[in-house]
């Protein structure tokens, strides 16, 4: 007999050898996509040049224009550079854990150092804090809605214990804040030091490492960049206010009256 069955179609021995040639063919198929893809990366890796980890750069210093200013932008690196910003217009909240003072104290001594030095006036500086890092998404949520600030600065320290606990909250502080910035579209600035131990924390909260210095640098540079795409102090959904907010008829700088939420 031969592999044909009634009808002219294949018996069951018949459709199992077409059955394995179809997958036969298929993985073929799979792997030719499979190589032109490491093809295509591999020219993509050659036209950029040869990549280096940041271990093996030694020194690193951020990109410089010829004329000395630094230019906002990431490399492979991981080094994050900044424009020469101009915060006179921005109005900027900072929210801090009372969890550790000792290393979130000088963390928002960086950054109001750093904000000052970018031009933001301190009537424009509002701050204010909460018992822990868990607290800081519904208080950043609670001035995003006031529509008062610009951007929102949250600063915390967690540091790593014998249990979850770390995990946990700083887990559920991340995506609260992510939370907060998507959904409001106001920039939350996520200054959360997350470490295994004190020491790591103090060394990324004092001198030049001071974290809060690179996160006012950030927040200013997001709510510029939130005005631009939105239309500078127009009316939106969110409640923002439709003129300059340091502009008064007299052409004073003013503070923004508080909102229904206090802030």
């Amino acid at each position: 007999a031969g592999p044909c069955a009634k009808a002219g179609r294949p018996d069951a021995r018949g459709r199992r050898a077409l059955e394995a040639s179809a997958a036969l063919s298929r993985s073929r198929d799979s792997l030719h996509r499979m190589a032109a893809l490491f093809a295509t990366l591999a020219a993509l890796g050659a036209s950029m040049g040869a990549y280096r980890p940041a271990t093996a750069l030694g020194a690193h210093r951020p990109p410089v224009h010829p004329g000395g200013v630094l230019r906002a932008r990431m490399v492979g690196e991981g080094i994050a550079g900044f424009e020469d910003l101009d915060g006179s217009a921005v109005k900027v909240a900072i929210v801090k854990a009372r969890w550790n003072t000792d290393i979130t104290d000088p963390l928002v001594n960086g950054c109001r150092d750093t904000l000052k030095q970018l031009k933001v006036p301190d009537e424009s500086i509002f701050e204010t804090s909460v018992p822990g890092s868990f607290e800081l998404p519904l208080a950043a949520r609670f001035l995003a809605l006031s529509g008062t600030v610009d951007v929102i600065i949250t600063i915390g320290c967690l540091i790593d214990g014998e249990t979850t606990h770390f995990d946990v909250i700083s887990n559920a502080v991340a995506k609260g804040l992510m939370d907060v910035s998507l959904q409001t579209v106001t920039p939350v600035v996520f200054g959360v030091l997350t470490c295994n131990t004190h020491e790591q924390a103090v060394a990324r909260s004092s001198g030049k490492d001071n974290h809060g210095i690179g996160w006012a640098q950030t927040a200013v540079e997001m709510a510029l960049l939130r005005g631009s795409a939105l239309g500078k102090f127009k009316q939106g959904t969110m409640g923002f206010t439709m003129s300059d907010p340091r502009a008064s008829s007299s052409g004073d700088v003013s503070p923004p009256k508080p909102g229904k939420l206090g802030f």
